[in-house]
């Protein structure tokens, strides 16, 4: 049962004993609410009321955290250090929590513990100590307006919970949780999914008439329709995503100019329109954040506590770890993971071990080398490369550090970051169909320039070559029905139009000579035009296999390696594919004309099988330490 149903239904029973006092007796309830809540957080979370007098009176209760907690004895306790989480103001349903919370006592408490949730049952409200010694109102939480309403809310408590549980819960984590040190790239990335999953569930069944000429937009600049209650909902998520990144993004780029130490006015999250250094995702991301589009959505408080939020960040110790550890990389999954776990597996978005991807790359380069006399590898300036689901750049991270290595050995460090960039713009291309991601890319592979002393220019006319579109399409000339609602969509949105025609300039004009990532293995909630169903077909016959039988080349990865083989065979002529994949493909009943088709297609292909099918019991056994979901693929066709 979830939480809030069960501490609704607690007050409810206490209420109708018709012996309850307003404020003390529901004391009970509140602090099961809040123990639910904090054993699930790392470390564990608990409420106790009626803590001792430290100074500044008896707070109604403290939250301490599980090391706090741990020493027993036989004796009296020796007196303990304060709540670390903070202390409880509690106060009647009649109250309201805002006014509450301006009080003297709160603000005594607030001096003394740091930070104070005052509750009423009803509404909630963080009040915390600002770095020069304010009290500062921060969150709030109203589960009900009115008294009368709170007490009928508790007669329906599954239809409440169905409502305000997941948000309440949120919101409660984010409480106890906001006195901890703030450093891990993880940690902040579970609070952006936090605040983002509270942004979604605020326009989630919200009428959005002011955005559908940007959804009709979007559907036509990636060859995807929003269809049903799945598309609506991967719509929704998208561009709650592009605001929360945009705003992560912009926080990022405000750290580099303004070093930990050095005089500067706070984050404000409406400096992203700003920052954004890609046309179209900024005009995407003002289409959000503007005003006159914030105000109906209610979103303007969140972003808010987005940016006190990464105000409150411990920037060396964050941006250690981020960059070191290539924690960017890995950002997006944790993100998406925390903010819309459903989405996540559709996409099929699950993160790339760096060992890897650098395997992956450092096997492409050889192949380049060894087998199309490319001695220079990725370095050659005629190697052009493409990665058709970029996500957040991982493997074009590693393809120019390759290309750096290589540049280093021949020319030392002079021109390293110049060639790099040239490389980043003209050459290595990524394709994403998800703008958060692709936000991600872009300012991962700016930052990899700008440490290489070949930063981009501020004014916005230099990029990358990573374009946010539909990897599946547009790699045939588009029909005359498709060109009229091109040109709409110029007329509505230019930089959308910019975005698409520079993407398929690359589909049907730069020489691709490696094709190598990650695929997802899911369908996205979008659904495919004909162009994408109809990549799978050429491996529906055969010739001298047995013709494929099952579902299996209904699988979205299908796609990918069928557009892959196509551009390197059927039109740059050589080359080499790289993909990871599942197992299924190597030996599965769907597949005869897949396998087939690449026997005649490529002069070399080599298999890493992992082991990846969890199916193959005596084979896991055998190869335990090996295991894995995955097999890397590459072929290479020569002209």
């Amino acid at each position: 049962m979830n939480p809030l149903e069960v501490y609704l239904r607690e007050m409810a029973a206490i209420r109708a004993s018709g012996q309850a006092v307003k404020e003390t007796s529901y004391y009970g309830p509140l602090s099961n609410l809040l123990n639910e809540i904090g054993k699930t957080l790392k470390p564990k979370v608990r409420c106790i009321i009626h803590i001792k007098n430290e100074g500044a009176g008896i707070p109604d209760g403290g939250f301490f955290t599980a090391d706090q907690l741990k020493h027993v004895s036989e004796t009296e306790p020796l007196a303990g250090p304060l709540p670390a989480r903070g202390a409880i103001e509690v106060k009647s349903p009649s109250e309201d929590a805002w006014d509450v919370a301006g009080s003297p006592q709160v603000a005594k408490y607030c001096k003394r513990y740091g930070q104070v949730l005052v509750a009423t049952y009803r509404d909630f409200v963080l009040v915390s100590q600002t770095a020069d010694g304010k009290v500062d109102k921060l969150e709030n939480y109203v589960l009900a307006k009115k008294e009368a309403d709170f007490w009928k809310a508790t007669t329906q408590p599954q239809k409440t919970a169905a409502k305000h549980g997941a948000p309440l819960i949120e919101y409660l984590k984010r409480v106890m949780l906001h006195p901890a040190p703030l450093a891990e790239p993880k940690d902040v990335a579970w609070f952006l999914a936090s605040y983002a999953r509270d942004a979604l569930g605020r326009i989630e069944h919200a009428s959005l008439p002011a955005l559908d000429a940007l959804r009709i937009a979007l559907e036509e600049a990636l060859g995807l329709k929003f269809e049903g209650e799945k598309g609506d909902h991967f719509f929704r998520s998208t561009l709650i995503q592009t605001l929360f990144y945009g705003v992560f993004s912009a926080w990022v780029l405000w750290s580099k100019e303004h070093p930990p130490g050095t005089s500067a006015p706070p984050f404000a999250w409406e400096m992203a329109a700003w920052s954004l250094r890609v046309p179209m995702i900024k005009a995407l991301f003002e289409q959000i954040a503007l005003p006159t589009k914030l105000a109906p959505l209610n979103l303007v408080e969140v972003l808010d506590w987005t940016a006190a939020t990464l105000n409150r960040v411990e920037r060396p110790q964050f941006f250690q770890k981020f960059q070191e550890a290539h924690a960017v990389q890995y950002f997006y999954e944790p993100f998406l993971e925390a903010f819309d776990p459903r989405l996540r597996k559709e996409l099929g978005v699950w993160y790339t071990p760096d060992e890897v991807v650098r395997y992956m790359v450092t096997r492409v380069d050889t192949v380049l080398r060894e087998e199309l006399s490319l001695p220079d590898g990725l370095a050659d300036p005629r190697v052009y490369v493409l990665d058709p689901c970029c996500g957040t750049g991982t493997f074009l991270i590693e393809v120019l550090k390759r290309i750096e290595q290589t540049l280093k050995e021949q020319q030392g460090d002079a021109l390293v970051g110049d060639d790099l960039k040239k490389a980043a713009q003209q050459r290595v291309f990524g394709f994403e169909i998800l703008p958060a991601p692709f936000v991600v890319s872009h300012l991962q592979l700016g930052l990899l320039l700008q440490n290489l002393g070949a930063p981009l220019a501020d004014d916005g006319n230099e990029r990358i070559g990573v374009f946010l579109t539909n990897s599946l399409t547009g790699w045939e000339p588009a029909s005359d029905e498709a060109k009229a609602k091109l040109q709409q969509l110029a007329f509505a949105y230019a930089e959308l139009k910019q975005e698409h025609d520079a993407a398929e300039k690359v589909k049907r004009e730069a020489p691709i000579l490696v094709v190598l990532g990650n695929p997802p293995y899911n369908g996205f909630a979008g659904v495919a035009v004909e162009e994408e169903r109809d990549l799978s077909g050429a491996y529906r016959k055969t010739m001298r296999a047995p013709a494929p039988q099952g579902q299996g080349l209904n699988d979205l990865y299908v796609r990918f390696f069928r557009m892959a083989e196509r551009r390197i065979v059927e039109q740059s002529g050589r080359g080499v594919v790289c993909f990871i994949s599942n197992y299924s493909w190597l030996d599965g009943l769907s597949f005869t004309g897949m396998r087939e088709r690449y026997l005649e297609a490529f002069d070399r292909i080599w298999i890493d099988c992992l082991n990846g099918d969890k199916y193959k019991r005596s084979l896991s056994m055998k190869m335990r330490q090996s295991a894995s979901e995955f097999s890397v693929a590459s072929a290479a066709a020569r002209a």
